[in-house]
């Protein structure tokens, strides 16, 4: 079976097998506490605090969707503690659900699973159209102050699924808030898999990724978001349906002229599915809504594998807009995709311009990685 077909199972494989312990309904054991499929969150009947809700597939918390939990959890500060299972849904939370934080019961994020199968090119249920790139998003996030911890957040639809299609992008997060952080979290897709951007072209939103795990092909984390990524691995794909280079790119900012930060990659590693030199480190996206954004990107004392092309490791989304006009930059990266073969295609920072690269430069007075290690 080609490794994309046997994708769709193996994402959900982990949640599966997690769910069958945390909701089976055998009695327990002499000499054993009954189950507690809340973890050490409490649960209905303990609360967590007077304003956390809990999410059960099969009846035991306040709700069995998470989209139910997030429309009841209205105003401010809530939590969302969400026991293992594999929920095949697509979320929306609005602006107005600020500092809210969603909690994977197990603390692993493989339990937790938000899974669903729009593409761009999925045809509207109401014939008005197709869903396009953002609302293709299993799980969308706008409001600012949002927390989430050992969740996994996946599109599984796959080229197969629409043969011929061009709409490929299938988004497994959109979050667009400032202050969002997100921890031990998985974010599972092909193209698009992860958006990182923010409500309008003038709000700079921060975000921070931490300790997380990102897998696609094409442009595979975008968006023109202020984002941080702190010890994340990110990991490329085969692509069946193609047979030569490049399969994908790994980067695809989008940041607004104006906006003086883009993305940061500090002490992470990329790794490889794919042959070797069979992927773009970046490209810069400059969308047609705004034609004078300068994508930025910073990879910093990260691992590029081999299947980074370390002889051209960028490329350009449009000839309008070459890569070496924008604001691409590395520094003191490790490992064979990094090997520095033609320095025109390797712009570097020196140790006094690395000084201004850093998560503390970038999130200015809010400071998630003093707490979200």
């Amino acid at each position: 079976m080609p490794p994309s077909l046997s994708r769709r199972n193996v994402l959900l494989a982990g949640a599966t097998a997690s769910a069958a312990l945390a909701l089976s309904a055998a009695p327990a054991q002499a000499g054993h506490g009954p189950r507690r499929p809340f973890g050490r969150y409490g649960s209905p009947s303990a609360r967590l605090t007077p304003r956390t809700l809990y999410v059960h597939p099969r009846g035991a918390g306040d709700f069995t969707t998470v989209q139910a939990a997030v429309t009841a959890a209205t105003g401010t500060g809530r939590t969302l503690v969400i026991a293992p299972g594999t929920y095949r849904e697509t979320v929306s939370v609005d602006a107005d659900r600020t500092d809210m934080t969603w909690l994977g019961a197990s603390q692993d994020s493989r339990d937790v699973v938000i899974v669903y199968d729009n593409a761009a090119g999925t045809p509207k249920p109401d014939g008005s159209g197709t869903y396009g790139t953002s609302g293709s998003a299993t799980t969308t996030v706008r409001p600012d102050g949002f927390t989430a911890r050992w969740i996994t957040f996946a599109n599984d639809w796959l080229r197969t699924d629409l043969p011929g299609t061009s709409g490929t992008q299938a988004v497994a997060l959109k979050v667009q808030g400032d202050r969002s952080a997100f921890t031990h979290c998985r974010f599972l897709g092909h193209q698009d898999t992860l958006y990182a951007d923010s409500l309008s072209l003038d709000a700079f939103a921060r975000q921070y990724f931490a300790h997380c795990y990102v897998e696609g092909d094409v442009d595979f984390v975008f968006g023109r978001a202020t984002a941080v990524f702190e010890h994340c691995h990110f990991r490329t794909l085969v692509r069946p349906d193609l047979t030569g280079a490049p399969y994908g790119f790994v980067f695809a900012p989008s940041t607004a002229g104006a906006n003086p930060r883009g993305y940061l990659v500090t002490r992470g590693r990329i790794s490889s599915e794919a042959p070797d030199g069979y992927y773009k480190l970046a490209r810069p996206w400059v969308p047609s809504s705004d034609p004078t954004a300068r994508p930025m990107l910073t990879v910093r004392e990260t691992h590029l594998g081999a299947g980074i092309d370390a002889v051209a490791p960028y490329a350009d989304m449009r000839d309008a807009y070459p890569w070496q006009d924008q604001r691409f930059a590395e520094y003191r990266n490790t490992g064979p995709g990094a090997v520095v073969t033609v320095p025109a295609n390797r712009p570097r920072l020196t140790r006094a311009q690395a000084a201004s690269h850093t998560p503390k430069a970038y999130l200015g007075d809010w400071r998630p990685y003093a707490r979200h290690r």
